[in-house]
């Protein structure tokens, strides 16, 4: 018979919370001041105070640390119900906008996204810990949309992830290629043109699904 292990007998030191945020508010700091190529996890561990050792045991690589420290951030978006598709657009798209304008966030995206060129696990990893987590807000916005009426009820269920990324491409893409490639505002007349447009092209992708 098995004995059952109580919490108090399990062996280990349980990963700190508190530790963590150190550890990737300090990677991103690195980052804004070192830049990429200078950053080492080394630099990262004396500034958030814990032993090189506690980083390795996390993150196995600075990569994947900084994809990490990266993903934090997104985390922070949201998508309340403002009662329109449309305002709900714009709001996330103001949010997504001023996070870009954020130094340590331009900064970690724009190195880990150069890196990832030449570097298929690091593009993997942010495929799934920034990408694949972000588009949440795409089928949550979507879905209180047809619950309201604004958009059309799937007609093929099959066909909505692919739909749900490609609504994802489209925002992401814009927006950071307005705020980071082009070096342009995203500001409130821009992003209501914006959702005029994307709007009406939900409209039409939805009735010919």
């Amino acid at each position: 018979m098995c004995k059952r292990i109580s919490p108090r007998t399990r062996t280990g030191r349980p990963r700190s919370a508190e530790a963590d945020t150190a550890i990737l508010d300090a990677t991103r700091a690195a980052l804004v001041e070192l830049g990429w190529s200078k950053l080492t996890m080394g630099d990262v561990a004396s500034r958030a105070g814990v032993a090189k050792t506690t980083l390795y045991r996390r993150w196995a690589s600075k990569n994947e640390l900084v994809v990490d420290a990266v993903a934090v951030l997104f985390d922070e978006l949201e998508l309340p119900d403002l009662g329109s598709l449309k305002a709900d657009i714009e709001n996330v798209v103001l949010q997504f906008a001023a996070l870009l304008q954020r130094p340590e966030t331009k900064t970690a995206l724009m190195a880990v996204v150069a890196e990832s060129t030449r570097d298929e696990p690091l593009r993997e990893r942010i495929r799934t810990s920034i990408v694949d987590r972000q588009k949440r807000l795409v089928l949550e916005g979507r879905q209180r949309a047809q619950e309201r009426g604004e958009l059309p009820d799937d007609r093929d269920p099959g066909a909505v992830g692919s739909t749900d990324d490609l609504i994802f491409d489209v925002i992401a893409g814009a927006v950071v290629h307005r705020a980071l490639v082009s070096a342009e505002p995203v500001d409130e007349a821009w992003v209501q043109r914006f959702t005029a447009l994307l709007i009406g092209g939900l409209g039409a992708a939805a009735a010919a699904s």
